[in-house]
């Protein structure tokens, strides 16, 4: 198996572990992963939750745990390339970047929104866009090289069976992964085919779960794949052992698409928390200011809270983002034996 070269990166095995946040892949996660011979991503996604100042001064914390997160990643990495996934729509985000930069991040993944300013922020990092369509890795490209003389280090294109938030409408999730009225494989070949011109890696994401999946990724065009929920049940996975466990125990029948309130389709878990809010309750408190848009009068649940309640062990009272395949674990593993699988 060929490894995943990204400019003069080099990544024996070619897995790049997805960022879940809020707090999933974190400094254990990422690091771990890397040092197996992938690429550990850290998500910032509200990373500085568990500091006792995170209330009231959520930003500063996030910031400050970036560079914690990393710096500890490392240590367990043994040289294994760590990087960072930042939302394109959360507050302050040329901040997030800055952070994740000045702290050696070796590469920065960026979507959740066109990441239009990368570049400006970032100018010496390893840059990398998530797109779901041909449409979008045009716009980035063009406006890259019009405005900053320069390409994408690697573009991670995201499938509707990814876990959280989708880059779809319900109608197109719906079209790709129940009805099978449209094959994603389609418009992965014609993104490929546009990376491929401009001399670009890439990888794909979402509904990769384990060797066979990869194998017709690669199959497709693709240089590598990124993998999140199959790397939530290991041992080294940042969440508790309570959220690890509720993916032990999904059917199928339990993964769910789900109105986020900040205004995108996801994928998550039915539970608890879910048939409560399907009823009309809602559960709102203090803005920790995370994501661009989200007005705390109008939405149904604070999504900060309801992800940091599923990660730090309540998750009757958690949102629980999955991908499609999280019905499908059966086990906690080791982030190694995973890694042997995909070598």
């Amino acid at each position: 198996m060929m490894g995943l070269k990204i400019g003069d990166l080099y990544a024996p095995v070619p897995v790049i572990q997805g960022g879940m946040g809020v707090g999933v892949s974190l400094s254990s996660l990422a690091g771990s992963v890397a040092k197996a011979g992938g690429i550990g991503i850290i998500s910032t996604a509200q990373i500085g939750y568990r500091d006792p100042d995170f209330d009231r001064y959520p930003i500063p914390c996030n910031l400050k745990a970036i560079g914690e997160e990393i710096n500890k990643a490392r240590e367990i990495a043994d040289g294994g390339i760590v990087g960072v996934n930042i939302m394109v729509a959360t507050r302050q985000y040329e901040d997030y970047v800055k952070a994740a930069a000045d702290a050696g991040a070796d590469l920065i993944i960026s979507g959740a929104g066109l990441p239009m300013t990368l570049p400006a922020v970032a100018p010496d990092s390893r840059l990398a866009p998530i797109v779901s369509s041909e449409k979008s890795l045009q716009v980035i490209l063009h406006y890259w090289q019009k405005k900053y003389n320069r390409k994408p280090d690697l573009v991670v294109i995201e499938g509707p069976k990814a876990g959280g938030h989708l880059g779809f409408s319900r109608e197109e999730i719906d079209s790709y992964t129940v009805t099978g009225t449209k094959n994603y494989d389609d418009e992965i070949k014609k993104i490929i085919a546009l990376a491929k011109e401009n001399d670009l890696p890439v990888v794909t994401a979402g509904g990769v779960y384990e060797r066979a999946d990869m194998e017709h990724q690669l199959s497709l065009g693709a240089d590598g794949v990124q993998i999140a929920t199959r790397f939530v049940t290991t041992k080294e996975c940042d969440a508790s052992d309570a959220y690890k466990q509720t993916y032990l125990d999904a059917k199928k029948e339990d993964i769910v698409i789900v109105n986020s309130p900040v205004g995108m389709p996801g994928r998550a878990i039915r539970n608890e928390f879910l048939e409560r809010v399907n009823r009309g309750e809602r559960f709102v408190g203090s803005c920790r200011t995370c994501i661009k848009g989200c007005d705390p009068s109008k939405i149904p649940y604070c999504i900060t809270q309801a992800l940091i309640n599923a990660v730090s062990d309540n998750v009757s009272e958690g949102l629980l983002f999955c991908g499609s395949n999280a019905y499908r674990a059966t086990k906690i593993e080791t982030v190694a034996a995973v890694m042997e699988e995909f070598s």
